[in-house]
């Protein structure tokens, strides 16, 4: 594999004061020649002057974040990444590569989850380039190559976890983001490293279930959020109706045998679990 290094460039100030001074000299030796009518300098100044042309062609700016990949005759020779103004050979070729940070959202993609229920996912992958010669020389197009990979990863880990858990121990896409979201960048950055790229973040930016199934999949999320509610009502009724009987024996205020703790307990039951407003029936007789 090509790795990057670094091109000893040399500056570019000093560049332009050396080419403008030959460039002044050349010109006023090809007009003294001209004048003298002495063919041999003619052509050496003008020679001397297309030399220097040449010359000035080596000049080049890197900007801040960004990184210039010199290649002489097809061979890589460096990179220069240090802001300014530099000078190389004019032969070589000078391919701008930015490193600044990019964003790439996927497209919304269609897959099976590991259930098997058919959802709408999509990604949203921060990356950069770290490697510039492996980002030119190791693939085709690099921004590309991120495009597709990324895409390719989100795939395969929507495919390993279903959209929504069944129990707590079990991670699912819905409910546990920050793993998911790391796995994710995991992935990525695996498939993204021969490119000279870096992940820095990969995150879940849409999440739903296929419409086809999107109704079907909500009454199941409503039933589970039912019986979960019901089951909190359950418990909080029954240590209240303990609690009710536990008071009432030690304050004294009525002994009840296990037939009327039953009663009491059932009208308690009733009462506390009910989804609606119990209607009242007053007891007008004895207790028995």
């Amino acid at each position: 594999m090509i790795r990057e290094m670094e091109y000893k460039a040399f500056p570019g100030i000093l560049a332009v004061v050396l080419l403008f001074a030959a460039t002044l000299g050349s010109g006023y030796g090809l007009v003294v020649s001209i004048r003298a009518e002495r063919v041999a300098g003619i052509v050496g100044f003008a020679l001397a002057l297309a030399l220097v042309a040449l010359l000035w062609g080596g000049l080049f700016a890197v900007s801040p974040n960004e990184a210039r990949v010199l290649q002489l005759f097809g061979r890589y020779r460096g990179t220069v990444r240090q802001p300014g103004l530099w000078w190389a050979n004019p032969l070589t070729t000078k391919t701008k590569v930015s490193t600044r940070v990019r964003n790439f959202e996927t497209n919304k993609l269609k897959v099976n989850d590991k259930d098997s229920n058919p959802i709408e996912i999509a990604a949203v992958v921060v990356w950069r380039v770290v490697d510039t010669a492996e980002a030119l020389f190791e693939v085709d197009n690099y921004a590309e190559y991120v495009e597709v990979q990324s895409e390719a990863a989100l795939r395969a880990l929507a495919t390993q976890y279903p959209y929504d858990a069944h129990d707590e121990h079990t991670l699912s896409l819905a409910a546990n983001a920050a793993e998911i979201n790391e796995q994710l960048k995991a992935a990525v950055q695996e498939r993204l490293s021969k490119a000279g790229v870096e992940v820095l973040e990969a995150r879940i930016s849409h999440l739903a279930y296929a419409p086809e199934i999107a109704s079907a999949m909500l009454q199941r999320q409503q039933a589970n959020a039912v019986i979960a509610a019901r089951q909190k009502i359950v418990e909080g009724a029954v240590g209240m109706v303990e609690m009710a009987l536990d008071m009432l024996k030690e304050r004294h205020i009525v002994d009840l045998d296990d037939e009327r703790k039953a009663q009491m307990v059932g009208n308690l039951l009733v009462v506390l679990c009910a989804d609606r407003n119990p209607q009242p029936i007053v007891n007008a007789g004895s207790l028995y």
